[in-house]
């Protein structure tokens, strides 16, 4: 937490130097800083926070492409006269044990085109999903959103 506050101190800092505090020199500046940080590990010590921040952008990276490519799915199959849709139902066995981890996969999943988190299971174990485009094999499915969403999810909150 203090390295995340020392981040925004040096972002502040950086934005007050350029002349015009606006969001593109806060940015920079976050950027600036966390440069700084990762250089100054040695005084602070290791930190999550300089771990868990290229994981968070590579997250983020990662589910704007799902949603690029699950949009373009959904197009195209609203745009051509057949249709590809294989909708179906399947239970993903959750690893994810608390209310954030899972709050935050049925969230993502749910805002990609083309899934829906349905219903988690009484013992919190088992997530069911709508999936507009399920593969023939239901595990290559369930293998791509425990492998695409709930690892990296529980990557970044553990």
């Amino acid at each position: 937490m203090i390295l995340f506050l020392w981040n925004v101190f040096l972002a502040v800092a950086w934005a007050l130097a350029v002349g015009q505090f606006t969001l593109a020199h806060f940015a920079v500046g976050l950027a600036i800083g966390y440069a700084v940080l990762w250089f100054a590990r040695p005084i602070f010590g290791d930190s999550t926070y300089l771990v868990k921040v290229p994981q968070g952008i590579r997250f983020f990276i990662l589910y704007v492409l799902e949603l690029i490519i699950a949009n373009l799915r959904v197009a195209r199959d609203v745009l051509t006269p057949n249709h590809r849709m294989r909708p179906g139902v399947i239970a993903i066995p959750l690893d994810a044990k608390t209310d954030a981890e899972i709050t935050l996969l049925a969230n993502l999943i749910t805002l990609t085109p083309g899934s829906l988190a349905l219903f988690l299971s009484p013992d919190r174990s088992v997530l069911y999903v709508h999936e507009m485009y399920l593969e023939p094999d239901a595990a290559a499915t369930r293998h791509r959103l425990k492998d695409k969403f709930e690892r990296r999810v529980l990557e970044l909150l553990q």
